[in-house]
């Protein structure tokens, strides 16, 4: 009944415009209501956010791809044959089967435990343990380039597919300049750059384009844009002017000047690239965070209808977007020539899939630039880690790995009902493109 008292007196109190009477409960017993950090962070662990939903996509892709290991791998299946009798024999050779390719995927990306071991006990080379972080560097480095290009059409409400394309253009941009000219390397290295930036650029705003004058989808355009590309590859390597003259199938290479300068030293081809591909993020995340030009593209990405009530050129945003975009591809093309080392040419090869994994690449970094690179260096690690994969696993395991990646996070709704997380405030989000 004293309850009720107080609470109707300070009803009465606010209907009467008078102050309430302040509550005598103590700070204590109001801060022992509120959780502690312990509290919140075991709930956003269990909440199916943003972060949360990437990091268990790239774990159940793990899982899922230790499992058909299992199922495929000769050891296993026959230890399977007698597991009533000896059960650890089973046990052994999954784990056997599972550290072996996991390992070796790790050895090959990060470090090498004996050669570290060796290096300490001074019987190895320092080249030795950085040769793997070196090749995850270099796989990575244009990777980032083409994830940046498709993450900053996502921003946009675009899809650019067609990325794989414009890397192409710019290898073929990069190595025409870098062969055809001997300049001292502050003019030509930022030449040969410039080439693959304008190439990639160039090839990019066709579909923005088309789109704008004709409301044709970039994702269709871009899609056989690539194969042109291909194709046009196919073609400069041929010509008499371009084809080595002893290695058939390959370009001449660039020179010395136009080769991106080693940062490892010795025969450690990581190089400038991979810093060049971080500061490119920095500039991605300045113009969309920064600019009025990155507002005028979030805006139509968001909104279009607005952002035209605003007085924003809808079709220039796609027209610059997918131009901006290509540019970065471009470069990521240029890269792969001039930044990974032999042959430093151009091949019917050169680039392949580069494009179509920066797609990955962005979708497991979130269309922002920090992931990007982040995820970046993932598969960059990936790429690299499969050449000391044991050799009874499949190179093509780390494309079923990207591959499991990209279907979790386009269904951040599987991932939640999988692991049964909380639904976040706002509701699910998904890194995707408007006009589908």
């Amino acid at each position: 009944m004293p309850e009720e008292q107080n609470d109707s007196s300070v009803a009465e109190q606010q209907d009467n415009g008078t102050p309430p009477v302040e509550s005598n409960e103590p700070d204590d017993a109001r801060a022992e209501t509120e959780p502690n950090i312990v509290t919140r962070f075991g709930r956003y662990l269990t909440t199916a956010n943003s972060v949360m939903v990437t990091l268990y996509a790239f774990i159940l892709s793990l899982v899922i791809g230790a499992i058909l290991l299992l199922v495929f791998d000769d050891k296993v299946q026959t230890a399977a044959g007698y597991f009533f009798a000896r059960p650890t024999d089973l046990l052994l050779a999954a784990w056997l089967a599972i550290s072996g390719a996991y390992g070796g995927l790790f050895e090959g990306a990060v470090v090498n435990i004996e050669d570290l071991l060796a290096f300490l006990n001074g019987a190895g080379s320092m080249s030795d343990v950085l040769y793997p972080i070196s090749e995850t560097l270099t796989y990575a480095a244009p990777l980032i380039m083409a994830g940046l290009a498709v993450g900053l059409a996502f921003r946009a409400g675009l899809f650019n597919i067609g990325a794989e394309g414009q890397v192409l253009m710019g290898v073929v941009g990069a190595t025409v300049v870098g062969f055809s000219f001997t300049l001292p390397a502050i003019i030509h290295i930022p030449l040969v750059l410039l080439a693959g930036a304008l190439a990639g650029g160039a090839f990019g705003a066709i579909p923005g384009i088309l789109k704008a004058r004709t409301g044709v989808h970039e994702v269709i355009t871009s899609i056989m844009l690539n194969y042109v590309a291909l194709h046009f590859l196919g073609w400069v390597v041929g010509l008499k002017w371009a084809a080595h003259e002893e290695t058939p199938n390959q370009s001449k290479a660039v020179a010395e000047s136009a080769r991106l300068p080693l940062i490892m030293g010795g025969e450690l081809r990581s190089s400038l690239s991979i810093l060049l591909a971080i500061a490119a993020g920095v500039v991605v995340w300045w113009l969309l965070s920064r600019s009025t030009l990155g507002f005028q593209m979030r805006a139509v990405g968001f909104n279009q209808e607005a952002a035209r009530t605003a007085g924003m050129s809808v079709p220039k945003a796609y027209v610059v977007t997918l131009a901006s975009g290509g540019a970065l591809a471009g470069i990521g093309g240029a890269f792969a020539v001039s930044g990974m080392g032999l042959p430093f040419a151009m091949s019917h090869s050169t680039g392949s899939e580069i494009g179509f994994d920066g797609i990955t690449v962005a979708l497991l970094g979130r269309a922002k630039p920090g992931g990007i690179v982040a995820a970046g260096l993932l598969f960059g690690a990936m790429r690299a880690g499969t050449s000391v994969m044991q050799p009874e696993v499949p190179i093509d395991m780390v494309v079923v790995l990207q591959a499991v990646i990209v279907i979790f996070i386009a269904a951040p709704a599987l991932v939640k009902s999988l692991l049964r997380l909380r639904m976040p405030e706002g509701g699910l989000t998904t890194t995707t493109a408007k006009g589908w």
